[in-house]
């Protein structure tokens, strides 16, 4: 799993309730199952008889809210979560969402999950023209545009707004009269859309969000798709047509929880079978025992035991008390985080040869961690298999890798990677097994996914970063050409 994954704005995630006299609560409870997205600060905004009322803070959910009248002074009738893990911008406390613009006419609350990729060239010429911005975070430009957008209504104010930002992104923004949603022209980021008992609506990041507060699953957010939700209703509308579904990929590989389901895949379920392809395609059969690294990879090791006929051992157990290390600021502190948060278990790894089904490797220093434990704890042999391809090209859509330095395939041969982190032998999953396997959109390029971290064949433009990434292939002495083929 990429634990050694550093913070680009979001990887987050973003909860919002419309319509219910407990939305702030409601809000708390859904954030919480949205945790595993963002560990580096949390806010709620409520929707207040007072009108709109903020809390937010730097840690853990239950670290912010850790007074019962942080939460009692947000109760109103809406509210709108977030969870941070940090990509653009850093970690200071202005960054924290939601942002709360308070204007002489209305106040705004906006919360964002994604990467804008031409926010650095916005951002300046807003900044020329008087703009004065209060974080460092991509989030706040939207704001900007919408203020000064000509358009009458602020629903037409955001639509001409959101076709001015690039990227990947899943907005929601909160006002004292509605609440609203988009979603990029590609879907990079999830967004789903539920209903309470009370008739409230809750739109949120996962699945799995609406299934603990007792709401039911509508849909999914589309691709250009803007969504309105007031006292009279929800209204949708395309604010762009020219749309095309591309999921990140490392939404099923990583992010996302196992029990949610996005635009109609069970992520639980796309991972098992990556972990049935890739045991035909990176066969271990003289291997004694499956392992999976916890908590992501254990599906994909569930279905590369299902797919070899070995039997599935929990080899590795992880404390739950320990932040996804991926979300770690520094690199030692990633590190330590590895030996504070996995354990083998000697009595089920010692003296066998184990399958160490991982998904994917990052910078590879976690991976080389994990060898070691099972190593320590007597195992014969260790084949590592990664339930992705290669991660050779940085991400600008919204996972912090934004160069291919950092990226231990794209430095490294297979062979390589192997001495490197002493195992036995090492396979990664096709691109095509990918594909195929997640069986998103198989009619779509491919198969409905962003896998440019694998192929580096970019859905969208990268703005902002196509220079210095262009700077990168050619002090690599890599065209493009080269790259796509």
């Amino acid at each position: 799993m990429p634990h050694e994954l550093k913070g680009l704005n979001e990887e987050c995630g973003v909860f919002g309730v419309w319509g219910d006299p407990n939305a702030a609560e409601i809000t708390h409870l859904g954030l919480h199952t949205l945790q595993h997205r963002g560990q580096e600060g949390a806010g709620i905004v409520g929707l207040t008889p007072e009108g709109m009322r903020r809390h937010y803070g730097l840690g853990l959910l239950a670290e912010v809210f850790n007074r019962p009248e942080q939460l009692s002074q947000l109760h109103g009738r809406a509210a709108l979560g977030h969870v941070r893990y940090s990509t653009a911008g850093g970690r200071i406390l202005e960054n924290i969402q939601p942002l709360l613009f308070r204007f002489s006419t209305e106040a705004i609350a906006l919360a964002h999950n994604g990467n804008l990729t031409n926010a650095k060239s916005l951002r300046r010429t807003l900044e020329d023209q008087g703009a004065i911005f209060q974080s460092t975070s991509d989030t706040e430009v939207l704001m900007h545009l919408i203020r000064r957008s000509h358009q009458q209504t602020f629903a037409d104010q955001l639509a001409a707004a959101l076709n001015v930002v690039h990227g990947g992104f899943a907005f929601m923004l909160l006002t004292e009269h509605a609440m609203y949603a988009a979603s990029d022209p590609h879907g990079f980021r999830p967004l789903v859309i539920g209903t309470l008992p009370s008739g409230a609506y809750v739109i949120c990041s996962e699945s799995a969000a609406l299934t603990a507060v007792g709401a039911k699953f509508l849909r999914d957010v589309q691709p250009g798709e803007m969504i309105t939700v007031d006292d009279d209703g929800l209204h949708t509308r395309q604010y762009t047509h020219d749309t095309q579904l591309t999921v990140c990929s490392m939404e099923y590989i990583y992010f996302a929880r196992p029990d949610s389901t996005i635009h109609g895949v069970n992520v639980h379920q796309a991972r098992v079978r990556l972990g049935e392809r890739l045991a035909q395609e990176q066969p271990a059969p003289d291997a004694d025992i499956v392992c999976g690294v916890p908590n992501s990879s254990l599906s994909a090791a569930i279905g590369y035991a299902r797919a070899s006929k070995l039997p599935y051992e929990m080899g590795l157990v992880k404390s739950q008390y320990v932040a996804r290390t991926f979300i770690q600021p520094t690199q030692e502190l990633r590190e330590r985080s590895v030996r504070m948060k996995l354990s083998a278990i000697t009595e089920v790894v010692a003296g066998k040869s184990v399958v160490l089904v991982d998904d994917s490797i990052v910078r590879g220093t976690t991976s080389m961690q994990i060898v070691k434990l099972l190593r320590a704890a007597g195992a014969k042999e260790v084949h590592l298999r990664i339930s992705s391809p290669p991660l050779r090209f940085p991400c600008f859509f919204g996972i912090d890798i934004q160069s291919m330095n950092e990226l231990f395939a794209a430095n490294h041969s297979v062979q390589e990677m192997r001495d490197i982190l002493d195992v036995d032998s090492l396979g990664f999953l096709s691109v095509k097994g990918l594909e195929e396997g997640i069986g998103l959109a198989p009619d779509l390029p491919h198969g409905g996914l962003c896998t440019a971290y694998f192929t580096g064949d970019y859905p969208a433009p990268l703005d902002d970063y196509a220079a210095s990434f262009a700077a990168e292939l050619a002090c690599r002495h890599i065209n493009v050409e080269e790259v796509h083929a």
